[in-house]
């Protein structure tokens, strides 16, 4: 009898899940390029919107294409008075992505009709995740201090009009402008964990607020999107810049993870990470330094002599926190500012599946054991 040898990869690492079109990674030199266009290119020169646009539908829009999808997306930015009442009664210690996971599943109670071989459908979901998942974070942000949630300003760009319902004024030009090339760099990242679980669940048929909802849930975790938020925590934690080696020490001791550094694919710095610490240092240009970012400036010294050899550089969780922390974001608002951008890999996924989609089935390998004896309860 033959028996057929499957090699197990834990985490399916390198395991081909899909063909895809959409974003594309060298990680052993450092690219990252959206429908074939530098990720640098893109943050000079595009805008978040358009930027989904081209990871959506495949092309860069027209003129009039750009301006119909900003307008129906501003159209939509307004959530119904219901999802608003259910997210008032979420407990006010209740983490973000939480209530942003249960917020976005919501909304398929009022939009689902499965209709995925309707192409007015697709598009009206897509404009319609993008413009409500901004609107529910910074509601909820709002709502746990205890106040009313702001309406959208049909007059501010979309980033601009994120931070006037989060800080409930109008942002400064600099940060409206940084903040949506933030969005921008967090847009796409092939088939990463939580675009995975999209994928998993889109394979079903089900509705794309169920898939979305799916993929808040995965960013929520720490390996993933939650590793933004801890780089803060770490680098309060180190304090000063005379303890970065002890710390780096006595994480390189222990085997703790060192938040911000190491990435599945990049064995070069994140290319978003060196875009993020021009923006950072835009920032505090402007409106001051973060005693932070010194200290991340020497960890990340230390880490390049001691890990650099092994390809341990800083990801795109490094730098994205010091820039929303000087845009006024709070720490445990980092993921779902995540979130708002990765909805629209997400949803590019979501839509190029649907034409050639079969539902994921992996299969296994059994460990456990076989012709085992059921035991009576009276005897165990």
């Amino acid at each position: 009898m033959s028996v057929v040898c499957i090699e197990f990869k834990p985490g399916l690492e390198g395991v081909p899940a899909t063909q895809s079109s959409i974003s594309y990674v060298d990680g052993q030199k450092g690219v990252l390029e959206y429908r074939g266009i530098n990720i640098r290119e893109l943050a000079k020169s595009s805008s978040f919107l358009e930027t989904a646009y081209l990871l959506i539908w495949g092309n860069l829009p027209t003129r009039e294409e750009l301006e119909n999808f900003e307008h129906d997306i501003r159209y939509h930015r307004r959530i119904k008075y219901r999802i608003r009442d259910m997210m008032k009664c979420f407990p006010e210690t209740g983490h973000p992505m939480d209530a942003l996971q249960a917020s976005a599943a919501a909304l398929g109670l009022f939009y689902s009709r499965r209709a995925l071989d309707n192409p007015e459908y697709i598009r009206t979901a897509v404009v319609r995740l993008l413009a409500k998942i901004p609107t529910m974070v910074a509601a909820f942000e709002l709502m746990r201090k205890g106040n009313d949630a702001l309406q959208p300003r049909d007059d501010l760009d979309y980033a601009a009009n994120f931070l006037y319902m989060l800080n409930e004024q109008e942002p400064d030009e600099l940060a409206a402008q940084v903040f949506d090339v933030c969005l921008t760099l967090h847009a796409e990242h092939t088939i990463n964990a939580s675009t995975f679980s999209a994928m998993v669940t889109s394979s079903t048929l089900t509705d794309p607020y169920a898939v979305i909802a799916s993929a808040v849930g995965t960013l929520a975790g720490p390996l993933h999107g939650g590793a933004n938020e801890d780089v803060i925590s770490m680098l309060s934690e180190i304090g000063s810049i005379e303890n970065v080696r002890p710390y780096l020490d006595k994480c390189l001791q222990t085997k703790a993870k060192i938040m911000g550094f190491g990435h599945r694919v990049y064995k070069v710095k994140d290319p978003r990470a060196i875009i993020l610490q021009e923006l950072a240092e835009k920032l505090f240009d402007k409106f001051g330094y973060d005693k932070y970012y010194e200290i991340a400036l020497e960890l990340e010294k230390a880490v390049e002599e001691k890990l650099g050899g092994k390809g341990i550089y800083p990801n795109v969780d490094f730098y994205s926190g010091l820039v929303y922390r000087k845009l006024g974001i709070s720490s445990d608002l980092f993921t779902p500012v995540f979130a708002i951008a990765r909805v629209a890999g997400w949803l590019a996924h979501w839509k190029e599946q649907l034409a050639t989609n079969r539902i994921f089935r992996p299969t296994q390998i059994y460990t456990g054991e076989h012709d085992v004896s059921y035991t009576p309860i009276q005897e165990r």
